[in-house]
């Protein structure tokens, strides 16, 4: 989940308007916010480069399935929550009727941990950054979602907030011929993806937003089992490990839709 290019310039908010309803009258605002995994990084198909914005990520699948929706889609590939606190929250207004967000894994430098551990073994000491990644989870994350999740519920008040989680990336298997992930690793990165997920969901209760945990949904379609709806070790490497089309679609999109009724 790489840092994009920033344009600190108003052009840089993508705002899709899907259709209107009887009259015009609009009759939903939803922003999406978030990282990588709401941009829809991994998907290939991008309206926009530097954040990596997809017409073929969740965010947009749900808008064009709830009628009279504005969608503001402003979620960027490589945001932390400094980043969304920063270039995102300024798409919510008091009319906001939904928010989707999914941040962390950028916090915690997934990124940098997932390319450490696909090393050869010799080379690759796996573990001492994933507990890098777990103390950062356990100490520090939940103070800057906090303030976070104040943030947005500030800014729209009237909104339904859904925190979104993490799939599992691995099932047992490295099918890859240029990464050497052990079992053991495997494991160890995918327990991380629970400790994140289960701080995800206990700090969106605390504020009164929903939990989409997505891993019962991508089970079956880790990185490397029959039917994928993740990236392996892709090019360009900013696909690697993020979903596919089919993940936005079959994995996402159907949770998001169920949670915002």
């Amino acid at each position: 989940m790489p840092r994009p290019v920033r344009f600190l310039v108003p052009s840089v908010l993508l705002v899709l308007l899907l259709a209107c309803g009887a009259g015009g009258a609009v009759a939903d605002e939803y922003v999406a916010l978030g990282d990588s995994y709401s941009s829809g990084t991994g998907t290939r198909r991008y309206v926009d480069r530097p954040c990596r914005r997809s017409t073929a990520a969740y965010p947009v699948l749900v808008a064009a399935g709830r009628p009279g929706t504005t969608l503001r889609f402003v979620a960027c590939s490589g945001a932390t929550i400094p980043d969304v606190e920063r270039d995102q929250l300024g798409a919510l207004t008091p009319a906001t009727g939904l928010v989707t967000l999914t941040i962390g894994g950028n916090d915690a430098g997934f990124t940098r941990v997932i390319a450490r551990c696909a090393l050869p073994m010799w080379a690759a000491r796996c573990a001492p950054p994933v507990d890098r990644a777990r103390r950062f989870i356990a100490r520090t994350l939940p103070g800057r979602l906090d303030g976070l999740l104040r943030e947005i519920g500030r800014r729209a008040p009237a909104a339904r907030v859904i925190v979104l989680g993490y799939p599992g990336l691995f099932n047992g298997i490295d099918c890859g011929p240029a990464t050497f992930f052990s079992r053991d690793d495997q494991r160890r990165l995918n327990r991380t993806a629970e400790l994140l997920r289960d701080t995800l969901r206990a700090r969106a209760a605390a504020h009164g937003a929903l939990f989409g945990d997505v891993m019962p949904a991508f089970r079956g379609h880790a990185v490397c089992d029959d039917v994928e709806w993740l990236n392996g070790l892709s090019h360009p490497l900013r696909e690697s490990f993020h979903p596919n089309a089919a993940g936005h679609a079959e994995g996402y999109a159907p949770l998001v839709r169920a949670l915002a009724g």
